[in-house]
């Protein structure tokens, strides 16, 4: 059986994350430095034989996504499993005001987080057996993402910056 290699990315800067705004599931929209970061990631991609690109269903991801399957010719296939944590009543606040404040009980809990992340490497491992796949997703799902399939916790996975990938083998 062939191994299924999954390109773990983060989308590029968003006009909010250069403002410090939490984002969560809002659509966001790459700055010009985030789709100079997809040009590169493209680049760095290019040498390698994808078979399919997946991403958030945010815009923000999408839009990382189709930059970077472009010169591969393939069609971005969009799932919600990959979307953001839901930061609730965070969402839309700038971050560093968020330091001592009580969370709300409207945010995603990491047991649901984990859930999906969990859901997004059976998705992968059922459509996509033995196949190389991109999948470009946001800073702590991805992160979810990895502690899930390394059995370790979030602490421990270390934060990923706009437009980098690691690879795991499923």
């Amino acid at each position: 059986m062939m191994k299924t290699v999954l390109f773990l990315a983060r989308h590029g800067e968003t006009v909010d994350n250069a403002n410090k705004i939490m984002q969560g599931q809002t659509q966001g929209q790459l700055n010009d430095e985030g789709r100079r970061q997809a040009e590169e990631l493209a680049h760095q991609m290019a040498s390698e034989p994808l078979d399919a690109v997946v991403a958030s269903d945010l815009h923000r991801s999408v839009e990382t996504a189709l930059i970077v399957a472009a010169p591969h010719g393939l069609e971005v296939v969009e799932t919600p499993l990959l979307r953001e944590r839901d930061w609730g009543s965070f969402t839309g606040r700038y971050i560093p005001d968020l330091k001592d404040a009580v969370w709300p009980d409207d945010i995603e809990t990491l047991e649901a987080l984990q859930s999906r992340a969990r859901a997004f490497l059976d998705y992968i491992r059922s459509h996509y057996e033995g196949k190389t796949v991109l999948a470009v997703g946001h800073g702590i799902v991805n992160k979810a993402i990895q502690a899930v399939f390394y059995g370790k916790q979030m602490p421990q996975v270390e934060r990923m910056t706009n437009c980098e990938v690691r690879r795991l083998e499923l």
